[in-house]
């Protein structure tokens, strides 16, 4: 049974205890947060989409620390899942591994590609073992996908669209730009990172897009490019109207099929091939965060360094995304 703290109760900590709930091979010893009234069960986060923070979760046999790193210090936690506000990423990780712990850290891996840097380094010095939670690379609908290229199944990928946009959040992290990194490091990284994951870092980015909700980019639309192709563009962002929900699409055109896929509260994954008639394909049942999760518990249980998202790539998802940054801001493309 493995002993699992999570710090930061908010949207993401909150889908994680759910998680961990339903598994019978860990026990929740420890929570934290710095809000009392959260941390008292008094208040719960919700998710901005179906399936996440579902709550209802028993947590009275749960130790409940205000600050985390007294979590951290507890002998009985060996692992700790951080889901804080990401420009805390760095200090709590590091003060988790120092302490011999494994850790499960909440995406983006760090504010910064500099401080990404730095915990990478980290962690290859540390006993216990460590990946961020870059939930795409987990999710059905997406590693049905990862294999489609990497086997080639359909031929050679033409050009790809994701598609990643959603109404403002709203909250505390989510205003504070400076925090989050806006839309551009929150949300869309996970397309960014699922473009490396798939592809590899692109040689140069051109994007375009502009402030809503907070000081940081809250939309854009980012063309990655490769020499030779494919083609690869990504739109997210969270500055669509109030009530206008979440969606998570993409649309893949490969040399022999077309792969159209969108989430509406569960994958649905439709594809096209040449002479036949269009079907659904069947996808394992799940979101990303339970497999995610059980993946990394796996690694735990067998002592195996996680390789399905390594600290290095995560560091690089940031680094795109940087360079996406100066791209928007200078009106150029940006060589990587």
């Amino acid at each position: 049974m493995i002993q699992v703290g999570v710090i930061g109760l908010g949207m993401m900590g909150s889908t994680h205890l759910d998680v961990y709930a339903k598994r019978d091979d860990v026990n929740i010893a420890a929570i934290s947060d710095i809000n009392p009234k959260r941390l008292s069960g008094e208040e719960s986060a919700r998710g901005n989409i179906e399936g996440q923070a579902k709550g209802g979760l028993a947590l009275s046999k749960a130790k409940r620390y205000p600050e985390g790193k007294q979590l951290i210090a507890d002998a009985d936690v060996q692992l700790v899942d951080i889901c804080l506000w990401t420009h805390l990423h760095q200090e709590y990780a590091i003060a988790a591994l120092r302490a011999g712990k494994h850790v499960l850290l909440e995406k983006p891996l760090c504010r910064t590609y500099a401080e990404a840097k730095v915990l990478a380094e980290e962690a290859k010095k540390a006993k216990g073992l460590v990946m961020c939670a870059m939930c795409m690379r987990f999710w059905p609908g997406w590693v049905w996908l990862k294999r489609a290229i990497d086997q080639q199944t359909y031929g050679k990928v033409l050009a790809a669209h994701f598609r990643r946009v959603a109404a403002h959040p709203g909250g505390n992290f989510y205003l504070n730009g400076d925090a989050c990194g806006g839309a551009i490091l929150d949300l869309h990284i996970h397309d960014t990172d699922f473009v490396q994951f798939c592809f590899g870092t692109p040689q140069a980015v051109f994007s375009r897009g502009y402030r809503k909700e907070t000081n940081q980019i809250d939309h854009l639309t980012t063309h990655y490019l490769y020499d030779g192709g494919p083609m690869i563009t990504a739109e997210g962002g969270w500055a669509m109207s109030k009530g206008f929900g979440f969606q998570m699409q993409y649309t893949v055109n490969f040399e022999r099929a077309t792969a159209v896929f969108h989430f509406d509260g569960k994958d649905n994954l439709r594809l096209s091939e040449p002479g036949k008639e269009p079907r659904m394909v069947e996808l394992s049942e799940g979101m990303g965060y339970a497999h995610e999760i059980a993946y990394f518990l796996d690694c735990i249980k067998h002592n195996r360094r996680p390789d399905t998202v390594t600290l290095d790539q995560a560091a690089e998802s940031v680094r795109i995304v940087e360079a996406e940054n100066r791209s928007i801001a200078e009106g150029v493309p940006v060589k990587l």
